[in-house]
This record gives structure tokens, sequence and C-alpha cells, in this order.
């Protein structure tokens, strides 16, 4: 929100802005001489302001390198003294700071991450001991003089792992990431196993490129919010794990894009075992290993969002669920056109889940599709409807094993010939139930790979 301010003459507009009489951001205009004027937040500001740690422990700060070809050169002032260059080492360049103090980082280099988006070819302040808040324009180390306009990154691992292991570093919420188009792995490991972290940085980045996210906050064991994520348009991998293991993170961010990439959710809140409310997803487009492994381990969610595609794509919903062992409702599945191993162990270890999807509405399937998909999910009874008359190799293998409490499938299948098609797929299940068939197939075994032992068995009408 912008608040507009209408002043008649220069003085009173003075008087205000010099009294501090107003609200942020602001535009006034004078009738005095119709000057229209805008004052800047206290955030904008922080444009022009170089990357500043404000010191809140004694302690070292490290400027490290990966190793010696990737060593990169800075300046640092400390309490607005002189500019002092330093050159990372493998073995840490140390700055001493104390608590109070302030220090400011200026630099130019394209490229902090090396060739390689690895931890090993990058400079990072980290295993600094020092506990310290982050804030300024990240930019001045790109460009030492020019950086307050810069929006662009001219490289690729620019900023990778820049901050990985400052266990000390507690907010960045006022960490100005301006960049709008990044570029491939750029921010790859940025904050990685920062634990002590609570506020990330904005990311007003709406242009992506491959990787571009990957592993940013991975393991920030305090991150309790997520910044928004407002792109709309994905890149490959581009938010690959990058919420992993952020056990304090209750909410995620909205993801508002509906034609996905590649690997593009993979990981991204897997451990988040805080996590009780998802986003909406509400893409139609899907890529290979889209959401796999999304919210596996996710174990505080009790509800999963609606999953609306309906044409599927490899991998794609593999492990999305894995090991949430609080979620009670399973989201209704309207995936009719299958790809291989696209439902695999989806929901394996789910071990509260009671209500699967009502159907399974694909009628051609595919090998491994629903492969171990509700794998030990002990408090499921009842399995979705099973429509398909013909199996393909390992469809539906180990498909309810260890589901205790099963006890109701409704399979239609009539061709079960496909390798492997319903290996194991009810060992474990309920001693007794009612297994419902097509009133043509005569040919299914009775066991672990059949109609299991003890149920009864009914024609569908």
């Amino acid at each position: 929100m912008i608040y507009l301010h209408y002043f008649e003459t220069n003085s009173e507009f003075s008087a205000a802005y010099n009294g501090e009489d107003y609200l942020e951001p602001w535009v006034s205009l004078t009738s005095e001489n119709e000057k229209v004027k805008y004052n800047k937040t206290e955030y904008e500001k922080l444009f022009s302001v170089p990357l500043t740690f404000e010191i809140q422990s004694d302690g070292i700060i490290y400027w490290k390198a990966g190793n010696s070809a990737s060593a990169s050169t800075i300046e640092y002032s400390l309490n607005n003294g002189e500019w002092t260059s330093i050159t990372s080492t493998t073995a840490g360049t140390q700055i001493s700071v104390s608590s109070g103090d302030t220090i400011q980082f200026r630099g130019n280099n394209d490229n902090y991450g090396g060739e390689q988006s690895y931890a090993v070819n990058s400079n990072t302040f980290g295993g600094s001991t020092c506990q310290f808040k982050a804030y300024g324009n990240i930019m001045s180390l790109i460009d030492s003089t020019g950086y307050t306009n810069l929006t662009t990154l001219s490289s690729a691992n620019t900023f990778c792992h820049l901050m990985s292991d400052c266990t000390g570093l507690t907010n960045a919420g006022n960490l100005i990431l301006p960049a709008t188009a990044l570029t491939f792995c750029c921010y790859v490991g940025m904050f990685q196993r920062c634990t002590s972290l609570t506020t990330a940085p904005v990311l007003p980045a709406t242009t992506l490129d491959g990787s571009c996210y990957d592993s940013m906050f991975s393991n920030c064991t305090s991150l309790t919010t997520a910044p928004e994520l407002p792109a709309t348009t994905l890149a490959t991998y581009c938010y690959y794990n990058m919420f992993y293991g952020c056990t304090s993170l209750t909410t995620a961010p909205e993801l508002p894009a509906t034609a996905l990439t590649f690997g593009c959710y993979d990981c991204m809140f897997s451990n988040c075992t805080s996590l009780t409310t998802t986003p909406e997803l509400p893409a139609t487009a899907l890529a290979d290993y889209c959401y796999s492994y999304m919210f596996k381990d996710c174990t505080s969610l009790t509800i999963a969002p609606e999953l609306p595609a309906t044409i599927l794509a490899v991998y794609c919903y593999q492990e999305m669920f894995r090991g949430c062992t609080n979620l009670v409702i399973a989201p209704e599945l309207s995936g009719t056109t299958l790809a291989d191993y696209c439902y695999v162990r989806m929901f394996s270890a789910c071990t509260s889940l009671t209500t699967a999807p009502t159907t399974l509405p694909a009628t051609t399937l595919t090998p491994y599709c629903y492969s171990q998909m509700f794998e030990g999910c002990t408090s499921l009874t009842t399995a979705p409807e099973l429509p398909a008359t013909t199996l393909a190799n390992y469809c539906y293998q180990s498909m309810f094993r260890g589901c205790s409490s099963l006890n109701y499938i409704k399979c239609l299948a009539t061709s079960i010939s496909a390798t492997n098609s319903h290996r194991n797929w009810v060992y474990g299940v309920s001693s007794s139930g009612t297994f419902v068939k097509n009133p043509s197939m005569s040919s299914w075994p009775t066991g672990v790979s059949g109609i299991p032992d003890g149920w009864t068995t009914q024609n569908a009408s």
C-alpha cells in the first residue's frame, strides 16, 4: 500500500517530513510548486546498504573457500572504518568481531560458487562462530559501487552456499536479494543448516532457472515461516529440497504454477515435521518427478491438498506423502492417463490413514503405476475401487502390503497375467474381509498374491 499526502506549501511538507509524521511508503504533492515527492520505506532504503552483519555475540567471521582454485577476494568495513581487502582460504580467513559491531562487505565477483554448485567449490561465511543478523543488499558482493539498482545475475552458482552452516545467523528478513531473473544454481544451499535462522529474506524472482533454489533453506531447523514464491513459470528442479528438514516450519507458501517441470517440487518440504498446512496445488500439467517426495515424513500433516491432474507423468507422485503418520484422509485422485511409477509408494507408511480415494479411475494401467502405494497403512480398512480389467507389469505389486486393518477390496480385473502384477499385494492384511471381483473372473489365486486367505468372495453387481 502507498499513502498519498497533499500539502498546500513546501513548508507544510518539510514539517511533516522532518517530524516523521507520515506512514510509509508515501507520495506527496505540494500545491505551491506542483512537485511530487516519493518517500522510500525503511526496507527500500536497504537496497542502498551493502551486505551487513549486525553482530550479536563475540566471535569470528570466516571467509572460506571450498578449494584454493575457487578463492575470492572481497572487502569489509568494521564499524564504518576503512575498507580492508581479504581473500578466502580453505582454512578460512578470520575477522574477529564483538557484540554490537557492524561489519559491511562488498566485492566485484560475478560468481562465488565456482564452476559447479557444490559446497567444495564455494566461498562461504560458514563456520562463523558469532551470532548475527544479516541485512542490506547482497549485490554489493557483485558490484561494489553500482549494486543499488542491480537486479541481474550474470553467472551460474552466484551465491551458492554463501552462508551455509552459519549456525549463528538469526535473521535475514532485511537481507535484499533483488534479482528478478535467476540463474542456474544461483542460490543453491545458500542458508543450508543455518540452524538459528528464524526469518528468511524476501524472494521476488518471477523468472527461475534450473536448481536455482535447490536446498536454499534445507535443515534450517528454527525457520517458522517460508517466504512467498511468486513465480508461475517454473524450471527443472527449481525448488528441489528447498525447505528439507525445516522442522519448525508450520505453513507452506502458495505455489501458483499450473504447469510443472521436471523435479520442480521434489523433496521441497520433506521432513518438515511441524508442517500442518499445505499449499493448494492447482497444476493440471505435470512433469516427471514433479511432486516426488514433496511432503515425505511431514509427520504433523493431517490433510493433503487436492490433486486435479488427469494426465500423469513418470514418478510424478512418488512417495509424495510417505511417512506422513498423522495423515488421515487421502485426496481424491483424478488421474486417468497414467505413467510408469506415477503413484509408487505415494502413501506408504501413512499409519493413521483411514480414508483412501474412493476410486482409482484409470482403466489402462502402466508398469509399477500403483506399486506399494498404500504399503504399511495400518489404519486403512477399505481400498479404493480398482476398475481396470487388464493389469500391467508390477502395477499392484505390494500395493496393500502391511495394511493390517484392510478388510474390503473391490477389483474388477479379468486379465492378471502381466509380470508380478499383483505380487504380495495383500501380504499382511486383515485375516477376514470381503473381496469383490468381476463376475467373469474365475482365475484369481488365493493368498498374499491374490484373494486373501480367510476372506469372503463376492461378484460385483
